[in-house]
């Protein structure tokens, strides 16, 4: 990647219809890069695209469902024809479901493990198959803090993103000798409608009280640095790991989460 930006680049982000996925794209886009969204929903995706597009900024829109293999291939193929050569990957798409793990439904599971984990194996290995040749290419799972410590309610979510970070780190090794770079960014509590979707609390700024001082009843640290991330914060770590700037970087986990897994 170009050290002063992303600069004809094709770069392909998962997730990109909302949340941290479409921080990602904006800061790319600004960056230079020519940026393939994609998510399963449309239509978040073409207001970004509006967006991004008013602002003169290369984009285009490509609607897959990770969790479908034959959509992933068809997609990755697709953005290789009409915008050329996909010179990183960033996933992003995942989903949350919560439950006590006595009463956690199998189907629940398994949705979380398609998209959050078999997702990101899809995505990879379609994009894989045309960088090797290449020799080049960088890729970035976005993963979580909750893949390094147990969380109550999140059994689900926390192995399918533990899942995803090995996984990860295991394409790295095998794609080493390629120059393909596959690194991790794990966010902790991260000011998107995901986690918003968890908060009961009337106005919700108690909630986000509550995350930051931490939960003892259920094991849960707070947040040291005093605050919830904003989707940008993530965005920022997984550009430097996508860009040249992080060229002698592979199969790391940043984990970005203002301190409340004490750098476990």
């Amino acid at each position: 990647m170009n050290r002063s930006g992303f600069q004809n680049q094709t770069v392909l982000v998962t997730g990109a219809a909302q949340g941290i996925g479409q921080s990602v794209a904006r800061t790319l886009a600004a960056g230079g890069a020519t940026v393939a969204l994609m998510d399963v929903n449309e239509k978040g995706l073409r207001r970004l695209e509006a967006e991004l597009a008013a602002a003169g900024l290369p984009v285009a829109v490509y609607r897959a469902d990770v969790s479908h293999a034959k959509q992933a291939e068809a997609a990755v193929d697709r953005i290789e024809r009409e915008l050329g050569p996909i010179h990183g990957l960033v996933n992003v798409a995942g989903v949350l479901r919560t439950g006590s793990i006595e009463t956690f439904q199998s189907e629940d599971w398994n949705a979380i493990f398609s998209v959050n984990c078999t997702g990101v194996f899809h995505m990879c290995r379609a994009v894989v198959r045309h960088m090797i040749p290449r020799r080049s290419g960088s890729i970035v799972t976005v993963s979580s803090n909750a893949a390094r410590v147990p969380r109550m309610q999140m059994a689900a979510y926390a192995a399918s993103k533990a899942a995803a970070t090995h996984f990860t780190r295991c394409l790295g090794l095998e794609v080493a000798p390629y120059r393909i770079r596959c690194n991790v960014v794990s966010p902790g509590s991260t000011d998107t409608l995901m986690l918003r979707s968890m908060w009961q609390a009337e106005p919700a700024e108690d909630d986000a009280a509550k995350v930051i001082a931490g939960t003892p009843e259920q094991y849960r640290l707070g947040i040291p640095l005093g605050r919830i991330a904003e989707p940008d914060d993530i965005a920022d770590a997984v550009l430097f790991l996508l860009s040249d700037r992080s060229k002698h970087i592979t199969m790391e986990d940043l984990c970005v989460d203002g301190g409340a897994t004490l750098g476990v």
